[in-house]
């Protein structure tokens, strides 16, 4: 039958004559720009991670680099970047007049980590990202307490993950999400928010999104135009309660590649002590990896692999990452596989893919 890398309509589908009233209602009322359905999401969203502040923005790139500036980074600083990630990652660090310091991932997380961190340390270090990379959490606690660094914790991939019983989101100086559709909180178009406990980051914030103004008529910052949309909060505020269920349906989703032996194949996603991931991607590792790939295609089966060029890798990073060796991002660069990963992905259809995979492999010649 086949099986998608994400299904992103079926959980949505019982919420639909929800989601429409609330959009008829934003419609009546008339307002779009900063009017009571954000200021409502950002509240709601601030206490379902348990931090004090969250402020909505236009997108998780713009969540980056708003959150850069108002935790005071700019020009003459470095950031630590992983390059192992999203291009946003770093791309957000450019516009603050930082400079992106690429550093190397954990081999088994695929995460930064405290020793890959320190390695890429100067004495211009002022903040380090740490992606929470496909819903598994960074030691972004560990970090923040060792380095001294201003610690933005990147949680576009990560809503719903926990870590030491903390939600991803809660733990960074300030950090950063992403509702773009795929997303685990998904909305609607683009959309995204900063959160953080610090209230000067948070004002600071505020100010940054709207023009560097708090008033509409003195301008105190040269800023952006970055909200998020009154339309897309009202969607995210019908979605943000299911966020929970839907976490619990992508772990059970992991539980039954286990179940059917996926770990004989190929490996699967480290899970480290403390760490309860939300599974935005399920990415398996393989030397044959492209190859498993055009064979899951020719099966049905949608798969896909990420970031096969790295940032620091990236034309426009040249500057920046010339010269750099990261031997476990190369590595994870060529085997790494996402495979279909959703809330709704059932035993069967784990089944399906595990017997594809085998398939797949069984063609390999042997090296």
């Amino acid at each position: 039958m086949g099986v998608a890398l994400f299904d992103t309509s079926t959980p949505l589908t019982p919420l639909w004559p929800e989601l429409m009233e609330r959009l008829t209602a934003v419609m009546d009322a008339g307002r779009y720009i900063l009017g009571p359905e954000v200021k409502a999401f950002e509240r709601e969203f601030a206490d379902y991670l348990g931090v004090a502040h969250a402020v909505g923005v236009a997108n998780g790139t713009d969540a980056l680099t708003i959150a850069l500036r108002a935790a005071g980074v700019g020009e003459g600083d470095e950031v630590i970047v992983p390059s192992f990630t999203f291009y946003a990652s770093a791309e957000a660090i450019v516009p603050t007049g930082a400079t992106p310091v690429f550093c190397d991932v954990d081999a088994d997380t695929a995460n930064v980590s405290l020793e890959t961190v320190r390695a890429a340390l100067t004495p211009r270090s002022k903040a380090v990202i740490a992606v929470d990379l496909f819903g598994n959490p960074a030691p972004v606690a560990e970090i923040r307490e060792n380095t001294g660094l201003i610690v933005v914790e990147d949680a576009a991939q990560a809503a719903g993950a926990l870590a030491d019983g903390r939600r991803a989101g809660s733990m960074g100086t300030v950090s950063t999400f992403s509702f773009f559709p795929s997303k685990n909180l998904p909305c609607f178009g683009d959309g995204g928010a900063i959160v953080t406990d610090d209230e000067q980051i948070a004002e600071l914030a505020r100010i940054l999104r709207f023009h560097g103004s708090r008033d509409k008529a003195t301008f105190e910052q040269v800023g952006y135009n970055s909200r998020l949309d009154e339309l897309q909060a009202a969607l995210l505020r019908v979605l943000l309660p299911h966020l929970d269920t839907w976490t619990e349906g992508r772990r059970a989703a992991a539980d039954h590649y286990e179940s059917c032996g996926l770990r004989e194949l190929v490996a699967l996603p480290a899970q480290t002590s403390g760490i309860e991931p939300a599974w935005h991607l399920y990415v398996v590792r393989h030397p044959h990896a492209d190859h498993l790939a055009a064979e899951l295609a020719r099966a049905g089966v949608e798969a896909r692999g990420y970031y096969r060029r790295p940032v620091h890798r990236q034309p426009a990073m040249a500057r920046w990452g010339a010269g750099i060796e990261l031997p476990a991002t190369e590595e994870l660069a060529a085997t790494n596989l996402a495979i279909p990963m959703s809330p709704v992905l059932s035993g069967e259809q784990a089944r399906e893919v595990t017997e594809a995979v085998g398939a797949a492999l069984a063609s390999v010649s042997p090296a």
